[in-house]
């Protein structure tokens, strides 16, 4: 197996102030596939200044990193302004555009002696390069805090998932503290020593500095909390809390986990993210219950890989203990934006552990972060189901509704986003679940997720939301009512995530019929006949329901019946051997509703439940089934076939009366036809059929003629006609059935143009 190195960095101070950096050597394993495993890093560069009120580290060449934040001497000590980075993409080896860290964050009281004030750590992905200034805010009395540094943290690979999927880039070597331009000696602030801090995974406080106020510059930055009461302080190694309650104190003893009305979700072990406990070997504190959780966003950016989730709590929880100073990562849970939950505090998932989130509420609360920025964004649905999800069921452990509220004793006298006063010792009302703005001045978690905070509470809470039925397989709709031969397949969609839902049952006139799963989307029965009420009742994890509006559905099984049977009838038109013009007629009706009429052949076509006729072509001399099919909206149908012939009678197997002359043309039906203009003269044809058309010619010179059925005149038909047309059915009759008729046509001798040109007769047998 081949060995590579790769560096650590080392730093000499020499006597004027500047940093000679080195490079170590440390052997790696690395296989042929996957990343071999490395430890997390955190690394923290001095800021430098002359100009008092500005602190700031120019572009600088350094180890890999994905994490970065700025701290400072002095866990009560407040950044009065602004502290803004830009790092360099490794991949692409671009830098960013000036990034704003959140400087007004939670203070301590009566912090420990290795805990330092920080910024919220911002998570770049995969850097090796940095750049940062820190501004006092234009018209603030007083310095900037003392010991300004900014601090990168690489999370390092450290799970054997995270090896084994041989993500992100190898650390490169640390090749020079200092930007193009910059030396070694560059002065530092008064008082102030331009060292590196070491990369042992061990922040060290630098000097502090002697500087005096300087000029207020132009940048601005929201002003920190003024208030200062202090709250007890949890008697731990010297690694303080955030926050204790001035009405209670955090105790070490480890109490019993009480079952929760709702099941736990899947969290993520410390463990299986790669949490480093060497580095937090104090024993967690507990809480008594858990009366809230309070909502968080971790800020930085949101294109992060889920695949990189773990890293970024791992560098979390590295920033909060190695370079912040706590005992632990301060929150209790966090998710990332595919829903994954992680365990944050050690101390147990299932107890109340005493977290450090929420300034001056951490006594009575538990907290989730969400990793990302969410004052522009929103967040995805899989991270509020799982927020949902732990909130109801923590709170579910103490008998909460998520959806209520509560009573919390303040920690502190402060102010919160909203501008609501609260001082400490006394009670306030707060939701079961609540944004971190509620509790303290900060725009945490974002705006749009804190508008999101109502979804979750209806999520966690129940009942099930947006339920409604959007599909009824096996059966069709037919006004306000479905219709079916008895098995149908009900669907339904849900707004509330599956994951928060315990099953559906498909009621079929109030009572279960089918049952399903949390994630399933429909589900089947089979009715009995007649009418039936139908609707899905959701069971929400809770045991909450809630249940769809009602559908009406009709199971039967009766088929539609033709009450007139297809039937052919000739119409007017031109006529040809192969498509004589012909009307196919029916009439079908259904007990409950019909739906549609289908011709099945000779041709195909599809007709709705209030046709009753077709215009077609049929050929002629050949029988012809002309198949029918009348379907109900249950599905049941009816099939009618009967056979019709369209037969062409010559003009010359007629009986003639009068005179009349033979023409001869391609135009006419078998090449020839008959002309009369001779009053009186006569054509008369004998046959059996159900329908009849006389066929002529037609010209601008045609004449009239009386047409004759069984002995009796019907009509005086004029042929007459602006252009000439051959073959053209001009008359018909149709009788209700089949039977041996006369059809006689008689010259008029119309004045002026008496001739009248004879092509046939078409009979349908």
């Amino acid at each position: 197996m081949k060995r590579r190195a790769w560096l650590t960095l080392g730093a000499v101070v020499l006597g004027g102030g500047g940093v000679v950096t080195y490079a170590v050597a440390s052997p790696s394993d690395h296989g042929a596939v996957g990343r071999a495993k490395r430890p997390v890093k955190v690394y923290g560069l001095a800021l430098k200044g002359t100009e008092e009120g500005r602190r700031e580290l120019s572009r600088t060449d350094t180890e890999q990193f994905s994490m970065v934040g700025v701290s400072w001497t002095g866990g009560t000590k407040r950044i009065h302004g602004t502290a803004q980075v830009r790092t360099r993409s490794r991949e692409s080896g671009s830098w960013s555009a000036w990034q704003n860290l959140e400087v007004n964050v939670d203070p301590l009281e009566k912090p420990g002696p290795r805990v330092r004030g920080a910024s919220e750590p911002l998570w770049v992905g995969p850097s090796d390069g940095v750049q940062v200034q820190v501004v006092r805010k234009n018209g603030t009395p007083g310095v900037l805090p003392k010991g300004l540094q900014v601090n990168l943290v690489d999370p390092g690979v450290v799970t054997d998932a995270e090896a084994k999927a041989g993500t992100g880039a190898e650390p490169a070597a640390f090749v020079e503290e200092t930007s193009p331009g910059a030396t070694p000696t560059d002065p530092a602030a008064p008082g102030e020593s331009a060292t590196a801090t070491p990369t042992d995974g061990q922040t060290t406080t630098p000097p502090d500095p002697t500087d005096t106020a300087p000029p207020a510059p132009t940048d601005t930055a929201p002003p920190a909390p003024t208030d200062t009461t202090p709250e007890a302080t949890p008697t731990d190694s010297g690694s303080a809390s955030p926050t204790t309650s001035a009405s209670a104190s955090a105790s070490a003893t480890v109490p019993s986990a009480p079952p929760s009305t709702v099941p736990e979700p899947p969290i993520t072990a410390r463990a299986d993210w790669g949490a480093d406990e060497s580095i937090s070997p104090e024993a967690p504190e507990y809480n008594t219950d858990v009366k809230a959780v309070f909502v968080h966003h971790t800020d930085g950016a949101n294109d992060y890989s889920c695949a990189d989730s773990a890293s970024i709590v791992r560098s979390i929880y590295a920033y909060h203990v190695q370079v912040e100073g706590w005992k632990d990562i301060g929150y209790n849970f966090l998710v990332d934006k595919c829903g994954t939950l992680f365990e944050g505090r050690k101390g147990g998932v299932n107890l109340p552990v005493f977290g450090a989130h929420t300034y001056g509420w951490n006594r009575e609360s538990a907290a989730v972060a969400v990793l990302g920025d969410y004052t522009s964004t929103s967040a995805s649905d899989a991270a509020l189901a799982s927020v949902a999800r732990l909130a109801a069921w923590k709170l579910g452990q103490y008998g909460a509704d998520p959806a209520g509220t509560t009573q919390l004793t303040a920690g502190a006298s402060q102010k919160n986003y909203f501008s609501t006063g609260f001082t400490a010792g006394s009670k306030y009302t707060f939701n079961r679940i609540s944004g971190h703005r509620d509790a303290y001045n900060t725009e945490c978690p974002g705006g749009l997720l804190y508008d999101q905070l109502p979804t979750i509470r209806a999520w966690a809470a129940g009942p099930v939301q947006g339920l409604k039925v959007t599909s009824v397989g096996g059966a069709s709709l037919s006004g306000s009512t479905y219709y079916t031969k008895g098995g149908i397949t009900v669907g339904w969609t849900a707004t509330t995530p599956a994951s928060l839902i315990s099953g559906f049952q498909l009621l079929v006139d109030g009572k279960v019929a089918a049952t399903a799963s949390g994630t399933a989307t429909s589900a089947s029965a089979t009715l009995p006949l007649g009418s039936h009420s139908v609707a899905v009742r959701a069971v929400h994890q809770s045991g909450k329901t809630a249940t769809s509006g009602t559908l009406g559905v009709v199971a039967e099984t009766t088929a539609p019946t033709f009450t007139t049977a297809p039937q052919l009838s000739l119409r007017t038109g031109t006529v040809d051997t192969s498509a004589v013009p012909v009307t196919l007629g029916w009439k079908a009706t259904d007990d409950k509703a019909l739906r549609e009429v289908r011709l099945l052949s000779p041709a195909t076509a599809t007709f709705g439940p209030t046709t009753t006729s077709s215009s077609r072509t049929a050929k002629s001399g050949t029988a012809t089934t002309w198949s029918m099919r009348a379907y109900d909206y249950a599905g049941n149908y009816r099939t009618s076939s009967p056979a019709y012939t369209p037969s062409i009678l010559q003009e010359s197997s007629a009986i003639k009366s009068g005179s009349w002359t033979t023409r001869s043309s391609t135009s006419y039906l078998g090449g020839k036809s008959y002309s009369s203009g001779s009053k009186g003269a006569g054509l008369t044809w004998t046959f059996t059929g159900r329908s009849a058309a006389w066929v002529v010619s037609r010209a601008s010179t045609s004449g009239q003629a009386y047409v004759y059925v069984d002995g009796t005149k019907v009509a005086t038909v004029d042929l007459k006609s602006s252009t000439t047309q051959y073959r053209q059915a001009i008359w018909t009759r149709s009788w209700s059935g089949s039977a041996k008729h006369t059809v006689k046509i008689v010259v008029v001798g119309t004045s002026g143009r008496p001739t009248v040109t004879t092509d046939g007769l078409v009979y349908i047998k």
